[in-house]
């Protein structure tokens, strides 16, 4: 939702006969999703290569976003990853599809962490998951200032070393000045999930603390409870050979509630989304029951997790 009956949406569409080869399609709706307009691509490299992990705020009536682009995948590889790597751009999508201010935001990211975006009071910041030339692959924020996503910067020095990419990008959720961001990492051999806070609107950020560890597989999202409090999920292998997907409240001084299990899954590879409806927290997730994939939710109380 843009706002009011403006609603907007995203999807992915094959571009040519490679696996990674696809373009990111947006659609709006003026009237509550009753009519849809015809897509537009954000995009306008025109190359068969990846682009996706999207995330998208309102502007006005208009649509920000910003994904993974794969346009320099393409090239040949060369000592130097920069030239073939995947990059972090965005663009500007108006009510008419017209697409404008394209912006590269970082040359070179992990290849399919998803992405995610939030409105503080300092207006929009976005997290992602950031490469360097020696592979060290954390977790990096950039803030909207001066007309421009600015130069992204490492939340934490967690300084995970992989040469691939975990599929295991962070989430960031915000009120007013209260931001906070959870990630997953596993430097060291170490798995574990990791959340920061910010009370200056992502300025900057407190020493991160540890919300889960043992057996932690990440796949986090977030969910502001109140102006000083926020929830976490994230998925974690259990001794009953499934993946528990866990939530726990955080405040903003780093104080974290009990860990509660909300659903289990025995799929590999599960992503949980969770949304705060009025006094709810709502979880939605893939899993799969006799041979047939659905969509299992679950609606969580707030007081039934957290008491101040």
């Amino acid at each position: 939702p843009l706002g009011g009956e403006q609603w907007v949406a995203h999807w992915l569409s094959k571009s040519a006969g490679p696996t990674y080869a696809y373009d990111v399609l947006l659609s709006r709706s003026a009237d509550s999703g009753s009519t849809w307009s015809k897509p537009v691509r954000p995009h306008s490299d025109g190359t068969p290569t990846e682009h996706g992990f999207v995330s998208i705020h309102a502007e006005g009536d208009s649509a920000a976003l910003m994904w993974l682009d794969g346009r320099k995948t393409g090239a040949e590889v060369s000592d130097n990853p920069v030239d073939s790597s995947m990059t972090l751009r965005s663009a500007l999508v108006g009510p008419q599809g017209t697409v404008s201010r394209e912006q590269l935001v970082d040359e070179i990211v992990c290849d399919c962490c998803q992405t995610d975006v939030a409105i503080s009071s300092n207006g929009p910041i976005a997290v992602y998951r950031n490469r360097t030339v020696d592979e060290i692959r954390d977790i990096y924020v950039t803030r909207w200032a001066d007309g421009k996503w600015q130069d992204g910067v490492a939340i934490a020095d967690d300084g995970w070393e992989i040469s691939g990419c975990p599929v295991n990008g962070p989430a960031i959720a915000a009120s007013g000045r209260f931001v906070v961001v959870a990630w997953f990492s596993a430097a060291n051999d170490r798995p574990v999930v990791r959340a920061a806070i910010s009370r200056n609107g992502g300025k900057s950020f407190k020493q991160p603390v540890e919300i889960a560890s043992r057996h932690s597989s990440g796949h986090v999202r977030v969910a502001i409870i109140d102006k000083s409090s926020a929830a976490i999920s994230w998925v974690q292998a259990d001794n009953r050979g499934t993946n528990a997907i866990n939530i726990r409240s955080v405040t903003a001084a780093g104080l974290l509630g009990p860990v509660h299990t909300v659903g289990r899954s025995k799929l590999l590879r599960i992503y949980p989304q969770m949304a705060r409806s009025n006094d709810q927290l709502i979880l939605a997730w893939t899993d799969e029951i006799s041979d047939a994939t659905i969509i299992a939710s679950i609606k969580v109380p707030i007081l039934g997790f957290y008491d101040r």
